[in-house]
Formats: structure tokens, C-alpha cells, sequence
């Protein structure tokens, strides 16, 4: 594995742009951009039983207009953009759906930006955060946002405990083994992200259905487990967010990425940046030779992590130590599989623990509730999704979540 040295992230929003158009269209000299490319169309069959002919050679030039990357964007000619086809057939007067009405868009328009366009009024203490955390929200990312176990792993961790932008840096080399920890605290460059994404995508079953006062009050907790301070100010579970207070928030990695992709010059910008060779790379636009007889900058991972506890292993067939008594059969296929809706009320779901919704569920005799689980029920697919268990598996997994509830 090698590992390139970075001086600082580079936005991951136009990653995709600079692999994409980073190829082709800087193929051409920089200092002529707008150079003819000759391509060549793909071959057409006329008729089945006719031999394929090969289409006229199309030429594109550039358009003299930038790409997101620097390059240089073509124009399209005779349906060609250099070697793709494109759709060039009049599109108007589509009838479907409607103009959606002011109010429409203001109820969906709730995006908040990082210089406060779009901060709503309002106010919410670490301590409420902290309920409502508890209440909606651990169940998938963790306690203290520190992550999920089982088949609640795979949502994001949300804090290590602190905001240090140090492991930012760490490319498992020399002594270091650890590699970068990307939460909140550390990663994330803007507190408004935090806001809106909370408010529009969270919490998972029933999005868009807290308060403002509830987002502030969330958001107040996240940058309380990540450790961000206030103008200074430690953020207890006595102290309260609000609009005026969010403004000063200046999160540790707010310039850690490259280019600045912010405001109405963003894209300009973007384009400036990518369009001088010396901010990335080996400095020089080049599709063959680019190194001119030079060794790349390659760090290479020199102390390999190897002293994991458990050893690592590929068996599948490793019995859990029975450090306090026999574990349930069905544990191991509740936390992987079961776990990210029945350990709270709040996906809808039956709860371990919650003795009267099993009771209820019960009614109709234990056999019921199999049959349901293995077919699906209202909001749940067949097993829970799944659906490589065994009958025999998935209920073990029913029999330990109503053991455990009563």
C-alpha cells in the first residue's frame, strides 16, 4: 500500500470532478488548450445481416471555457461530445408534476449555510441535547456518539472524545499506527453542517420532526462530546446555544481543506486552483512522462499493525468466551442483525426490555411472531432483512429479545 504525502484535504466534493476530468481533457499541451482533438466515433451497425461500417471521424475543439478541474470543456458537435454520445433532442413542455408554490419551497429550503444564511431563532441546553440524544439517537451512533456496536456499527462515529485535528495527519508510518479520526471535532469544518443535516435527515425513522430548539439543543450536545469550546467557553450541561452564540463557532478544522470552496466566487476559485499544476501533484499537467526521470514522493508503511486484541483471523466459527455464564444462542444474531431497530422504541419496533409491547406482540402465540418476522410485517422485511438466516437462527434471535423483556 502506498500513501501520498497531502499538505491539506482537498474538498471531497470535487474528488470526483478531478478524477474524472483530470484524464482526458488535460491530455492536450497546456499552453494550447483549445487544440483540435480527433476522435473517432464508435462503429454503427446498419442491419443485422450487413457488416458494421465505421462512422466519419468527428472533431471536437474546446469550447474556451474551464472546467470545475481546470481542464478544458469541448463542444458538443454532431452529437459528439469528443468520443460520448450526447442527447441533443428538444426538451420542453413537460407536463408533469407542478411549479411548487413560495411556501412549498420555504419548507423545504432549510438548508444553513457556514456564514448563518438560513439560522433559525431559537435555543437548546447540552442537558436537553442530552436526553434527546439518549432518546433518539444512541441507539445508532452510540453512547457519546462514540459508535454503534453490531448491526448498528455501520453508522458514523460522531466523537473520539476531543477535537484535536492532530490524527488528521497520522498515515500509519514509523511509530504512529493509528490513522486519522474523522468526527465531528476533528473533521468537520463547519458547525452549520452539524445544524441542518440534524434537522432535515435525523433522527432516522421520522426526519424533519424536531424543533429548531431541539436541533440547537442536539447540536449543543455533539460539540459538548467533541469537546468545542465557545469563544472560550467550555460548553457544561448548564449551557445554552443559541443563534448569537452559534455565529462564533469556530470548529478546528475550518481550514483544513483546499480549495475554498465557499461564497459566490466558490467555483471561480475552484477553477483557479486546480488550474496551477503547483497545488497538487508534481506540479505539471502532463499524461505520460510525468516524472521526467524522477523518484515520486512515496511514503511507504513501515510499522505494520499486526497486534490486534483479539488476534485477527478469518474463522467463523469463534465461540464467545462464557465469561459470566452461558451466552444466549441468539445474542451474536440480535446485535448484528436485529439490534439497530429493537433496542429502542423509537424505530417503531418492539424494544428489548419493553415487557408490554412484547406482551402484545405475544397474543397471538409465540409461532405468530416467528411466522411474522421470517414473512416481514408492516415497516419490517422478511428476517429483518437478513435474509441469509436460518429460521432456526432468526428465532433464536426472537427468543432472546423476549427473554430479556420480561
Amino acid at each position: 500500500m502506498f500513501i501520498l504525502d497531502h499538505k491539506k484535504i482537498i474538498s471531497s466534493a470535487l474528488i470526483a470532478s478531478v478524477v474524472l476530468f483530470g484524464t482526458a481533457c488535460n491530455a492536450e499541451d497546456e499552453k494550447t488548450p483549445a487544440k483540435a482533438v480527433e476522435t473517432k466515433v464508435a462503429e454503427v451497425a446498419k442491419a443485422p445481416e450487413k457488416k458494421a461500417e465505421a462512422a466519419p471521424v468527428a472533431k471536437t475543439t474546446a469550447s474556451g471555457e474551464q472546467a470545475i478541474d481546470g481542464g478544458a470543456v469541448y463542444k458538443v458537435v454532431d452529437g459528439m461530445y469528443t468520443s460520448y454520445a450526447v442527447n441533443t433532442q428538444e426538451m420542453k413542455d413537460f407536463k408533469y408534476g407542478k411549479t411548487p408554490s413560495k411556501t412549498e419551497e420555504a419548507a423545504w429550503d432549510i438548508d444553513v449555510m457556514p456564514d448563518g444564511t438560513g439560522l433559525p431563532e431559537g435555543s437548546g441546553s447540552v442537558e436537553r441535547g442530552d436526553e434527546l440524544y439518549e432518546e433518539q439517537c444512541a441507539m445508532c451512533h452510540g453512547e457519546f456518539g462514540m459508535g454503534g456496536k453490531g448491526s448498528r456499527s455501520t453508522y458514523p462515529t460522531l466523537s473520539v472524545g476531543e477535537a484535536s485535528i492532530e490524527s488528521l495527519t497520522y498515515q500509519r508510518v514509523g511509530d504512529n499506527t493509528d490513522g486519522p479520526k474523522r468526527v465531528i471535532g476533528t473533521y468537520w469544518p463547519y458547525a452549520s453542517t452539524i445544524f441542518w443535516y440534524v434537522q432535515s435527515g435525523m433522527p432516522f425513522p421520522h426526519p424533519k420532526s424536531l424543533s429548531d430548539d431541539d436541533t440547537y439543543a442536539l447540536t449543543a450536545y455533539l460539540l459538548s462530546a467533541n469537546e468545542i469550546t465557545i469563544d472560550g467557553e467550555e460548553l457544561d450541561d448548564e449551557y445554552v446555544l443559541d443563534r448569537e452564540k452559534f455565529l462564533k463557532i469556530k470548529m478546528p478544522n475550518q481550514d483544513g481543506f483546499i480549495p475554498n470552496i465557499d461564497g459566490p466566487t466558490g467555483p471561480a476559485d475552484v477553477k483557479k486552483f486546480y488550474n496551477d499544476p503547483s497545488n497538487y501533484g508534481n506540479g505539471t499537467r502532463c499524461m505520460k512522462d510525468c516524472l521526467d526521470g524522477k523518484k515520486p514522493n512515496i511514503v511507504r508503511i513501515k510499522t505494520e499493525i499486526s497486534n490486534f486484541e483479539p488476534p485477527m483471523s478469518i474463522e467463523r466459527n469463534i465461540k464467545v468466551e462464557e465469561a459470566a455464564g452461558p451466552v444466549h444462542p441468539g445474542l451474536k444474531v440480535y446485535e448484528a442483525s436485529c439490534s439497530v431497530c429493537h433496542a429502542t422504541d423509537a424505530m417503531g419496533a418492539p424494544n428489548v426490555g419493553n415487557k408490554e409491547a412484547w406482551d402484545a406482540a405475544l397474543e397471538k402465540g409465540i409461532d405468530k411472531v416467528y411466522s411474522n418476522g421470517i414473512d416481514g410485517i408492516n415497516a419490517m422485511p422478511p428476517k429483518g432483512g437478513a435474509v441469509d438466516l436460518t429460521d432456526a437462527q432468526f428465532k433464536a434471535a426472537v427468543d432472546y429479545m423476549i427473554e430479556n423483556s420480561k
